[in-house]
């Protein structure tokens, strides 16, 4: 799979975010405040389904991530496995964040769906020290550059969310084999999606492909 390609960001034509706290805070996979709720687990982020998306092998691994509060907590505590995560997952990271962000918007429909229209037709870039994949890096003047692939996946999601939101509102699996979490495969997830674990049934159970990259 190519590498995604880097680019430049004026500071002064995007909406950055770095810390949780921040006005565009909610867009970080970090944020409190978007729980989730998927194949009957309850998750505090979305950060914490990405990092439990490596281990569908270890599933005592992924509940070691899903009980802790902090998502930067959960995040750390992958990291002693991380040699261990699921085959050719570098090729399937995009893939699962896409799905991820998804997920996050679906089951927090008002909450994160209006905070991604808030930013927009700016540029959307998540502010790092380090990290010029998933993010952008600032350089002497304040411009940001980098490969930005998770405010790219976000860009394309609120062009979704404009012209098809409807279509955002039930959530498939990704076509991967041991989709699972904490040993069960995962379905589709549904905008009904209750805290209780109860939703309409949909008419049928479907799985797709999820374009790797955004145009953005």
């Amino acid at each position: 799979m190519a590498e995604p390609d880097p680019r430049m960001y004026r500071a002064d034509e995007v909406v950055a975010f770095r810390k949780t706290g921040e006005a565009f805070g909610g867009l970080s996979n970090m944020a409190p405040g978007f729980p989730l709720w998927i194949a009957g687990v309850s998750l505090r982020t979305s950060e914490a389904l990405y990092q439990a998306c490596r281990f569908p092998h270890r599933p005592e691994v992924q509940r070691l991530i899903v009980e802790q509060v902090s998502p930067m907590t959960a995040k750390m505590r992958s990291k002693p496995y991380r040699n261990d995560s699921r085959e050719h997952w570098d090729d399937l990271r995009v893939p699962v964040m896409k799905w991820c962000l998804r997920v996050k918007l679906a089951q927090n429909w008002t909450s994160f769906g209006d905070l991604i229209l808030a930013t927009g037709g700016r540029a959307i870039v998540e502010d790092s020290r380090k990290d010029d994949f998933w993010g952008a890096i600032r350089d002497a003047d304040g411009n940001f550059h980098g490969r930005n692939v998770l405010g790219r996946l976000l860009m394309e999601l609120r062009e979704k969310l404009r012209q098809e939101p409807d279509s955002l509102k039930e959530v498939a699996p990704l076509k991967l084999q041991d989709f699972t979490l904490l040993g069960h495969e995962i379905p589709l997830v549904a905008a009904e999606t209750s805290r209780a674990g109860e939703r309409r049934k949909p008419a049928q159970a479907r799985t797709e492909t999820l374009h790797l990259w955004a145009s953005s």
